[in-house]
């Protein structure tokens, strides 16, 4: 999906992952999100998580994402919730990021592990900017079985690209560090992240149908409907997973 695209789709949500506010709520608590906690989070879409945890928890932090759209979004967010102090966005390609040296207790990564070239070189960028017993979040997909030929046609996705729940655990050793939570989406959570995608999509293209790239978004549309209903509620899961450095 282009960076257009993604802007549209996203237009309802607020998070920009399968991650409800509830199970955002539950990963502060696991993460012992408290005053004084500094976090970076790469590829931040439009801030809720450093916003949220900024006001529920008095955390500070830096976002760093490449689309205008969302990042203005964020800073309207972070004004609205008054923590405009506490949390600061800046654009920029998160993969190339000049991270911090251990600057942040906690640095994340949602649904983005792109930036790195997949989940190991992820970690990769994330792991300089950690403190001395920081936690790193992040946010990936995996197969809840493994997915036939016709699913991964339709997802548009290679079947190697995600692992099962345990392939992902072997991921996650074979890179350095150690799984000591997760908190899962449900079919509820995806349910939440992409239908109201399908509203956004459908009220764009009536709102601009002599747009030159109506038909293929138009096709999006009909894809992620049709694909998410038939093969993701069944073979997609996602999850945060809370890793540390072994």
């Amino acid at each position: 999906m282009s960076l257009r695209f993604h802007e549209i789709a996203e237009a309802r949500n607020r998070i920009l992952n399968p991650l409800t506010h509830d199970k955002m709520a539950l990963l502060a608590e696991i993460c012992d999100v408290s005053p004084g906690v500094r976090q970076l989070d790469l590829a931040c879409g439009k801030g809720e998580m450093l916003c949220r945890w900024a006001a529920d928890h008095g955390a500070e932090g830096v976002g760093v994402d490449i689309s205008d759209v969302f990042l203005a979004a964020a800073h309207e967010r972070a004004e609205e919730l008054g923590v405009a102090d506490r949390v600061r966005f800046e654009r920029g390609d998160a993969g190339a990021y000049a991270v911090e040296s251990q600057a942040y207790d906690i640095v994340s990564c949602i649904g983005a592990t792109w930036i790195g070239g997949g989940l190991a070189g992820t970690l990769d960028l994330m792991r300089p900017g950690l403190r001395d017993g920081g936690l790193l979040l992040v946010g990936e997909p995996y197969w809840i079985s493994p997915p036939p030929a016709e699913a991964c046609e339709a997802l548009q996705v290679e079947a190697a690209l995600f692992g099962t729940l345990s392939e992902t655990l072997d991921r996650f050793e074979a890179a350095g560090v150690e799984l000591i939570e997760m908190v899962l989406a449900d079919l509820d959570s995806w349910d939440r992240y992409m239908a109201p995608q399908w509203w956004a999509l459908s009220d764009w293209l009536r709102a601009n149908p002599g747009d030159p790239e109506v038909a293929e978004l138009r096709a999006f549309l009909e894809r992620s409907r049709r694909s998410h209903l038939a093969y993701g509620r069944r073979y997609l899961g996602w999850g945060v997973f809370v890793v540390r450095p072994c």
